[in-house]
C-alpha cells in the first residue's frame, strides 16, 4: 500500500479528502437517454433495454417476479442462512425502532403549533447486482421503510443472464414484507420508479445503492421523486495505535477492498515501522483472498496508509475524510471518538469490526459517501416519513401578532400579505 506521511506530505493527504462525485458527462448524456426513453416507451423501453443489458429470454419471463419464484427461493437456500438473516432482521428492526420520530404540539399565546409526522405512501428500493448478491441491504432498506409505515415498498433489482435474481435477495425481500419485486436493473429502473410504467406505478422516494449509471439516474430525476443520496464507492478509515493487532487491521482493510475496484482501504497510524508492517500483512493476505483480483485494484487505485504525528492530527484527518465507515483499533476508542464529527458508523474497538455492521449488528449499512458524512447522516427511519407544520391561531392571537406581520410586509413589498392580516382585524 501507498504509504503517505502527514507531516511531510500534507498537500497529498490533503487531496485525499477532495474526492467528490463529480457528474461524467458520457455516464450522465447515456443515462439521460435512457430516463427519457422509459419516461415516454414505458414498459417497452424497459424490456428492450433488460434485454440489451441483462437478459434476452426478458420477453418470455416477464419485468415481475412471481410469488412462485419467491417460494421457490425458499427451497434452494440453506437453513443457516434463513437463520442468519432473521437473526440480522431482528437487530436492524429494534435499532431502527428507537428512530421513529413522534409528532409533537405546544400551545400559548393563544396559538398551537404542532409538527406531524407521516410515512411515504409508496418506496421504490434498489438493490444492485453484478458482482456479489446483496440480501443485506434488503433489510437495510425494507425494514427501516416498514417501521416507517410506508405502505407499499417495491423492489428492482437487475436478474442475471438467466432471468434470475439471487435467491437470497428473493427471500431477504419476503422476509422483510416486499411483495412487489421487478427483474430490472441500471438507470432504467430508476426511471420506472420516477415515472411510472404500464406495469409500475411511480414511486415517492428511491433509496438503495448502485453504479455509476444508478447514481446518476438519481440525481436526474430528483425533484420528481424522493432519493436517499448519491452513494459513492464504498470507503473505510482504520485507525490503528501500537495496541492494533497488525493482522486484523489488514484483514479489515481487506474487507473493504474485496467490496470493488474503486473502493478506498485507508488506514492511519502513528509510525512508519507500523505503516509498513500493515502493508506487508495486507500483501499477505490478499495472496490468499479469493476475490484478490477486485481487492487488488482497490489497494492500488485507492489504498493508502497515512501516518500521522499525534492523535489531535490523526481525529483532524478522519473529520476531513469523513469517512463512510471509521474502525478505533486504539487504546481508548470511546475518548477517540470524541473528536469525531464526520463519519458515518464508527466502530469501536478491535473487535466492533465493520463486518458486523454490514450484517447483523443492527445500525444501517446504507451509509453517507465520498466526504459526505460531512452533511449526511446514514439511511434511517426519518427517511421514510415526512412532517408537515400545523398553525392554529385564535382571534388574540391574530390582533396580538398582526402589527408584527403587516411590518414585516411591508418591508418586503408583499401588499397582499398585509391586507390578508388587516381585514381580519377590521373583521374583529
Amino acid at each position: 500500500m501507498k504509504i503517505l506521511d502527514s507531516r511531510t506530505e500534507p498537500r497529498a493527504v490533503a487531496r485525499l479528502a477532495e474526492r467528490r462525485l463529480e457528474p461524467d458527462a458520457a455516464i450522465d448524456a447515456r443515462v439521460r437517454e435512457i430516463v427519457e426513453r422509459v419516461r415516454k416507451e414505458g414498459d417497452e423501453a424497459l424490456t428492450t433495454l433488460t434485454r440489451q443489458y441483462d437478459c434476452r429470454f426478458i420477453d418470455s419471463l416477464g419485468l415481475r417476479i412471481s410469488r412462485k419464484e419467491v417460494a421457490g427461493a425458499y427451497e434452494t437456500v440453506s437453513t443457516g442462512f434463513l437463520r442468519a438473516l432473521r437473526a440480522a432482521g431482528k437487530n436492524i428492526a429494534r435499532f431502527h425502532r428507537k428512530q421513529l420520530p413522534r409528532s409533537w404540539e405546544i400551545r400559548g399565546g393563544g396559538m398551537r403549533l404542532s409538527q406531524r409526522f407521516s410515512p411515504l405512501s409508496r418506496v421504490g428500493i434498489y438493490i444492485p447486482g453484478g458482482k456479489a448478491a446483496y440480501p443485506s441491504t434488503v433489510l437495510m432498506n425494507a425494514l427501516p421503510a416498514r417501521i416507517a409505515g410506508v405502505g407499499e415498498i417495491a423492489m428492482a433489482s437487475p436478474p442475471g443472464p438467466d432471468g434470475r435474481l439471487p435467491p437470497e435477495v428473493l427471500v431477504a425481500a419476503s422476509e422483510s414484507g416486499i411483495t412487489e419485486i421487478y427483474r430490472i436493473g441500471g438507470a432504467q429502473a430508476v426511471a420506472a420508479f420516477a415515472y411510472g410504467t404500464e406495469s409500475i406505478r411511480r414511486v415517492d422516494k428511491i433509496t438503495g445503492p448502485g453504479n455509476a449509471y444508478v447514481a446518476a439516474a438519481k440525481r436526474m430525476v430528483f425533484g420528481a421523486v424522493g432519493i436517499d443520496m448519491i452513494a459513492g464507492p464504498t470507503e473505510v478509515v482504520v485507525v490503528a495505535d501500537a495496541t492494533a493487532r497488525t493482522e486484523l487491521v489488514a484483514a479489515d482493510l481487506m474487507a473493504q477492498a474485496e467490496h470493488d475496484e474503486l473502493a478506498s482501504p485507508i488506514c492511519i497510524v502513528r509510525s512508519r515501522a507500523q505503516a509498513e508492517k500493515i502493508s506487508r500483512e495486507v500483501e499477505v493476505q490478499l495472496e490468499a483472498a479469493p476475490r484478490k483480483a477486485i481487492a487488488r485494484k482497490a489497494f492500488e487505485g485507492q489504498g493508502v496508509i497515512i501516518v500521522a504525528g499525534s492523535e489531535k492530527e490523526s481525529a483532524d484527518i478522519v473529520n476531513a475524510l469523513a469517512p463512510e465507515h471509521l474502525e478505533l483499533m486504539v487504546k481508548n476508542p470511546r475518548s477517540y471518538a470524541r473528536h469525531v464529527v464526520n463519519a458515518g458508523s464508527i466502530f469501536l474497538g478491535s473487535w466492533s469490526t465493520e463486518a458486523l455492521g454490514d450484517y447483523v449488528a443492527g445500525p444501517n449499512h446504507t451509509l453517507p459517501t465520498s466526504g459526505s458524512a460531512r452533511f449526511s447522516s446514514p439511511l434511517g427511519v426519518a427517511d421514510f416519513m415526512k412532517f408537515s407544520n400545523v398553525i392554529d391561531v385564535s382571534r388574540s392571537a391574530l390582533r396580538r401578532l398582526a402589527p408584527h406581520v403587516r411590518e414585516l410586509a411591508r418591508a418586503e413589498g408583499l401588499f397582499a400579505h398585509e391586507k390578508s392580516v388587516m381585514m381580519r382585524e377590521e373583521g374583529l
